[in-house]
């Protein structure tokens, strides 16, 4: 049984509810139209980004998807750089340019999110090459959901890590659905971490929605990375409460049972959490109570505060767009 100190899982679960808070207030404000992104929501999937991203150093790299909020928070990002960016505003982490599904911050290692599906392994590789070439203790971190484990890149990339054994860990968040495909329709077994042992690595898999589970699991794959043992493939089992795209559910749609959302919303990975600490004694309803409204306090003033941000100029149009060398 691998131990977690109580301080880390309150930590832990503080990182997860902020993350839900985060989007929910999203949800909130979209309707008014004035965020105009595309956003696409991890709410039901926050305990992977915060089991996993609790091992990270600030130095180490992180790549992720189109998904890819919670991560980025988890990381350390600003929720105000974050909403806006997502307002489109000049003081957004990428002045305004790259909206919901592009977001970077480079000292935070955050390397720019690519919305192509499995466009953001390659570039944690990469990342990882260029760690193991300079002597870094910096480990590389990718997410990606289940529709990019049947692109080409994904195994090739595994395939290269592999044989260099470079310091990246590759993290799969299978919530079961490539936009509204099943992976039951599209493969023929769904256990994505088993596609590891083809490349000599270790593949492990785990319940996504069990941020202690996840935190256990990732610890080692970090550590094995860090201590140039090379790369694993982590499978995280999991459930996207909203649509592949907006703040509203798709089974209206007749995309996806209702009551399979319903039975996955059972199994909240942050009610579940804290029906745990309580019952542990390690928070108290009241301590609850206090830290959801300083986090809806500050969200909500980073919410204003971004509405109200200055828009980028139009001669700004060109900047940051390409690398000009002197």
């Amino acid at each position: 049984m691998y131990a977690i100190a109580p301080a880390t899982q309150l930590e832990l679960f503080w990182m997860m509810l902020f993350i839900r808070r985060f989007e929910e207030k999203i949800c909130e404000v979209y309707g008014a139209q004035d965020m105009k992104t595309p956003v696409h929501l991890c709410i039901g999937q926050e305990a992977i980004a915060a089991g996993v991203c609790a091992h990270l150093d600030r130095a180490d790299h992180l790549t992720t998807t189109h998904r890819g909020h919670g991560h980025c928070l988890a990381k350390g990002m600003d929720p105000y750089r974050l909403y806006a960016e997502f307002y489109g505003r000049t003081e957004g982490c990428c002045h305004g340019k790259g909206g919901s599904m592009h977001p970077a911050d480079p000292e935070l290692g955050i390397s720019g999110t690519s919305a192509i599906v499995g466009g953001g392994i390659p570039t944690a590789v990469g990342a990882a090459l260029a760690s193991f070439l300079r002597r870094e203790k910096r480990v590389s971190v990718v997410f990606f959901g289940d529709g990019a484990s049947e692109e080409g890149v994904f195994h090739e990339s595994l395939n290269f890590a592999a044989l260099k054994k470079l310091p990246v860990v590759f993290v799969c968040e299978n919530n079961f659905y490539a936009t509204g495909s099943p992976l039951s329709s599209r493969q023929p077994h769904p256990e994505i971490w088993r596609h590891a042992a083809g490349y000599g690595i270790p593949g492990l898999a785990a319940d996504g929605n069990d941020v202690l589970a996840v935190y256990a699991s990732a610890a080692g794959a970090v550590a094995r990375a860090r201590a140039g043992e090379g790369p694993t493939l982590l499978e995280y089992t999991t459930y996207r409460w909203k649509g592949h795209v907006g703040p509203d559910c798709d089974c209206a749609r007749g995309v996806r049972p209702l009551a399979e959302l319903e039975a996955w919303q059972e199994r909240c990975p942050v009610a579940g959490f804290l029906k745990k600490l309580l019952e542990a004694g390690l928070v108290t309803q009241a301590q609850y109570d206090a830290r959801l409204a300083e986090m809806d306090a500050r969200l909500d003033a980073d919410l204003a505060k971004a509405k109200a941000a200055p828009y980028p100029e139009p001669h700004a149009l060109h900047a940051d767009v390409y690398h000009q060398r002197s």
